[in-house]
């Protein structure tokens, strides 16, 4: 136990002396600050009078001057209605004034209120004249109005991947000028109420399980904790070959035994890629706590399913999932004695890696399903998935005790395997070895 001590103090020295773990480590940082700080900085950069604004021009009054209730219809962005052509909206949006433009305007082709009917033998051509009445207020003109076609141009600097007019420009602005029509109607409070739906909408499924908990969160959890578990164990395979690479392997092997030189290089490097996730967390945490809108942030970072239980077994899983990675990649490191060739040595165990990241990310989409269950015991995507299953609820205590055991036999496995083949590798400096030569090595009984 001493000599993984030993050895876990001198991987640790030698990983928080690499530049490229602290330049790396500090622009991962700063991109996190950075991000979370973009609003701010094209809000700085575009100044105060660069505000979400949608110019309206209503020339013709269709609206009645009531645009200003689009606001409560679905419309975001701030309203400014007033008259301009089209040239005068152009500049404005260039100059960054308004964000986008609603030109409303009649088309020519009016439909009429009377219809000609050819005459033939079985019809029968008839006027009919309606005297008004006290209930009857709509004039010709009204009902010519009503009648009309109107065209809405929606302008704005770049299309991009925009094909047509968003939904809620069309929905709010549909809403307004029916409702505008209908008080016209003359109708009575009880009527209006009347054309109001009132519904109570439900979503139900008919499986047992129900997945609770902000998908977003999860999601992003998930890729958190696989760029914990991944990047961690890949450090081994690189510290690894560097060391067989500047000669130092050669010291530490005669000093202590190769089974103590994977465990205490597999845990000094754990606890450096744990500090660096900690930095990272805490980093984005305040980050987002600062620089975000706090409705904003509650509403898509909901946080309210994470409890102390989860972050112990999130950590439980962050542990067994590096353990089993970086056992993985201490093989491949030791087969290869140039640091050229670490990344296509790497690519089996990074195939792997990728094949449980994504198993598990896509069934959170469907969590109930059969394949996410099998992916929560799956060694290679259950790091990822368990615990996410645990937050919506869906894992039980015998599935999470069985997911463990799977994974603590993964482990036993693949370390016997790993330091078998790192015994008989390690001081290995000519070419890459093969498949045939690493598995004829495992067979090797003196090994």
């Amino acid at each position: 136990m001493k000599d993984v001590i030993t050895v876990m103090g001198f991987t640790i020295k030698e990983m928080v002396r690499r530049k490229s773990f602290i330049v790396s480590t500090i622009i991962i940082l700063i991109l996190i600050v950075v991000g979370f700080n973009v609003p701010k900085i094209l809000k700085a950069v575009k100044g105060e009078d660069s505000t979400e604004k949608i110019f309206i021009v209503d020339s013709n009054n269709i609206f009645e001057g009531k645009l200003g209730l689009l606001k409560q219809l679905g419309i975001e962005e701030e309203i400014e209605v007033g008259e301009g052509t089209y040239e005068d909206i152009k500049k404005k949006i260039e100059d960054d004034k308004i964000k986008s433009a609603i030109i409303i305007e009649p088309i020519d082709n009016k439909e009429t209120t009377t219809a000609e009917v050819e005459p033939t033998d079985n019809k029968v051509t008839t006027t009919t004249e309606v005297e008004p009445t006290d209930n009857n207020i709509t004039t010709t003109t009204e009902v010519e109005k009503a009648k009309e076609n109107y065209k809405i141009r929606y302008i704005v600097k770049n299309k991009t991947m925009m094909e047509e007019v968003p939904n809620r420009i069309v929905s709010s602005i549909n809403a307004l000028y029916s409702n505008i029509q209908i008080q016209n109607l003359g109708l009575t409070q009880e009527q209006l109420n009347s054309l109001a739906p009132n519904f109570e909408f439900s979503l139900e499924q008919t499986e047992k399980d129900e997945a609770k908990g902000n998908v977003a969160v999860i999601m992003l959890m998930s890729m958190v904790l696989f760029y914990g578990i991944y990047f961690c164990a890949y450090q081994v395979s690189t510290s690894i070959t560097t060391e067989k690479t500047s000669k130092i392997m050669e010291t530490l092997v005669t000093s202590t035994s190769p089974k103590n030189i994977i465990w205490g290089k597999t845990l000094g490097i754990g606890v450096i890629g744990v500090v660096q996730m900690v930095l990272i967390v805490t980093t984005a945490f305040v980050s987002a706590k600062t620089c975000l809108d706090e409705n904003l942030l509650n509403s898509v970072l909901d946080m309210s399913n994470i409890t102390v239980t989860l972050g112990i077994i999130t950590i439980i899983y962050f542990i067994l999932g590096y353990l089993a990675y970086s056992l993985l990649y201490a093989l491949t490191g030791s087969t290869v004695s140039k640091p050229e060739d670490v990344n296509s040595a790497n690519t089996p165990v990074a195939l792997l890696s990728m094949i449980g990241f994504y198993l598990s990310y896509f069934t959170m989409i469907n969590p109930t399903s059969k394949l996410n269950m099998v992916a929560s015991l799956l060694p290679i995507s259950s790091p990822f998935c368990m615990p996410f299953r645990i937050m919506m609820g869906l894992a039980s205590t015998t599935d999470v005790l069985v997911s463990i055991a799977i994974l603590i036999v993964t482990i036993i496995v693949v370390a016997k395997v790993a330091i078998k083949i790192y015994s008989s590798a390690i001081l290995n400096y000519g070419t890459k070895l093969s498949i045939k030569d690493v598995f004829n090595m495992y067979k090797d009984k003196n090994n």
